[in-house]
């Protein structure tokens, strides 16, 4: 190479690289580190596959793990022949999530909301009750766990899943959660993580 006289097409590739390397060097200084920031913005690429063995000691009946930090929902059938991933949102705060063993209770398809009064005290402008429909915070399915208060519903509200935008529910899509909704019985097995 040395002593070789320079091409356009070297020149070009040398000047391109001199040109990128500052922004390439800077995206890694500003890339968030997720490991060390379990609050660093994720999407779809940071899902981490969970295992029902890791949460569960027989499955026996159909099983969901959701997991907070990732922010997806998993799902395991009974017999664990089908294994299911959504992307959900999750809990604004560390405060309004709680985490442990629950199990679902109650399902309905166009659930009513009533805001409970510490969302009131939040948010004062947040009505009393809303009926099923298309400005239902609760979208077109939701699963009742037995802590009160506590979902696994769908989002008319695209934009909040893979964030953290609930109140301490777990969200999904309406058409995943409709999906969920048809494999999920009362009595399911459920752990937020």
């Amino acid at each position: 190479m040395a002593g070789t006289p320079p091409t356009r097409r070297r020149m070009l590739a040398t000047a391109a690289a001199f040109i990128a390397a500052p922004q390439i060097i800077r995206a890694q200084d500003i890339q968030p580190d997720v490991r060390a920031d379990p609050t660093a913005r994720r999407n779809a690429s940071a899902f981490v596959t969970q295992r029902w063995e890791d949460h569960f000691d027989q499955l026996g009946r159909v099983t969901i793990v959701a997991d907070t930090t990732s922010r997806a929902l998993h799902y395991w059938a009974a017999d664990g022949s089908d294994y299911r991933m959504y992307p959900t949102s999750v809990p604004l705060t560390e405060e309004l999530t709680r985490l442990g063993y629950t199990e679902v209770v109650r399902k309905k398809v166009g659930p009513t909301w009533t805001p409970t009064a510490s969302m009131r005290e939040r948010d004062p402008t947040l009505p009393t009750f809303m009926p099923a429909g298309e400005d239902n915070p609760l979208g077109t399915h939701a699963l009742y766990l037995s802590w009160p208060a506590y979902l696994i519903h769908g989002t008319h509200d695209t934009r909040k899943i893979g964030r953290r935008s609930s109140s301490g529910c777990i969200g999904l899509y309406n058409r995943q959660i409709a999906e969920l909704f048809e494999l999920v019985p009362v009595g399911a097995q459920v752990r937020l993580i």
